[in-house]
């Protein structure tokens, strides 16, 4: 009876802890990524940051593929380009929708999870983020170099979700939704208009900071320290979360972190942000 009991207790632990480890499957560590790539002939190793980080040192077999490349031209900065001509820059650059892809920065976690986003925007089913840990790194021995790597061309088929993409309509629709959580992840005086060249932020609004979401290495937070932090402020999982910043790109850290940490079902990040909303509203401080 006593061994019924235990083996009871385990399955229940078991159960509890289960939506955490797959929440987190999209995050890898060095030691993940090393067996990843013995292991899958077909990932592809992403460098989303700048290019001068890349030129620098890079890890090895990995493309560069900037996030700036990602944007159209035009007034509003840093709207993404439209799915096909996403789909056309990343099959160029040699990244199929079949493709294992792994993406990394400069350890901000800022470009890696933007490109993350914009990945999952397009349909592709298998995107991995793997933080610049130099420690971790160190300990793995991955091997970093200098000399680029161009990827094989090939076609991107995208497939789009157009469930994680809020667009100036639901933004708009949000002050007056209760079950909509707008939050801003810029600093506290962007949020508060008391910084240079900030107006402040969307009526409604509420201020996360996205390095709240990391820890000192930048690495994220756990998943119960995440809950407790912006439960406090209202963001709880049956609410439908849309996160932003100036173009989103800050915004994204805290995609992931409500996504794929607490596993919250209905995320979306507005691709406009505050860039977009400031071409028709006014911002309040």
């Amino acid at each position: 009876m006593k061994q019924i009991f235990k083996n009871i207790t385990i399955v229940i632990a078991f159960l509890f802890v289960l939506p955490t480890v797959f929440a987190q499957l999209d995050m890898i560590n060095a030691a993940e990524y090393k067996a990843l790539v013995k292991s899958d002939k077909n990932v592809v190793t992403v460098h989303a940051g700048k290019a001068k980080n890349y030129n620098a040192n890079h890890l090895k077999g990995s493309i560069l593929i900037s996030y700036k490349s990602t944007d159209q031209e035009g007034d509003i900065k840093g709207l993404m380009l439209n799915p096909q001509d996403l789909a056309t820059l990343f099959g160029e650059s040699g990244i199929s929708e079949t493709n294992t892809i792994v993406l990394y920065d400069n350890g901000s976690q800022k470009y890696s999870t933007r490109m993350y986003w914009l990945l999952k925007y397009l349909g592709a089913p298998n995107v991995k983020i793997l933080h610049k840990d130099k420690d971790e790194w160190r300990k793995a021995r991955l091997v970093l170099v200098s000399t680029p790597t161009k990827g094989k061309a090939t076609t991107f088929t995208p497939s789009v979700d157009a469930s994680i993409l809020a667009l100036m309509a639901d933004v708009e629709a949000s002050k007056d939704d209760a079950n909509v959580v707008l939050i801003d992840v810029r600093a506290a005086d962007e949020f508060n208009g008391t910084a240079e060249k900030s107006n402040g932020h969307i009526p409604g609004a509420i201020n996360i900071n996205h390095e709240d979401f990391l820890t000192e290495s930048k690495a994220y937070k756990s998943a119960a320290d995440l809950k407790a932090m912006v439960e406090k402020l209202g963001a709880t999982s049956d609410k439908t979360i849309i996160l932003y910043c100036i173009t989103s790109i800050r915004g994204a850290v805290g995609y992931v972190a409500f996504k794929n940490i607490l596993d919250y079902p209905n995320v979306k990040l507005y691709d406009g942000a505050e860039q977009e909303w400031i071409t028709k509203h006014k911002l309040e401080k």
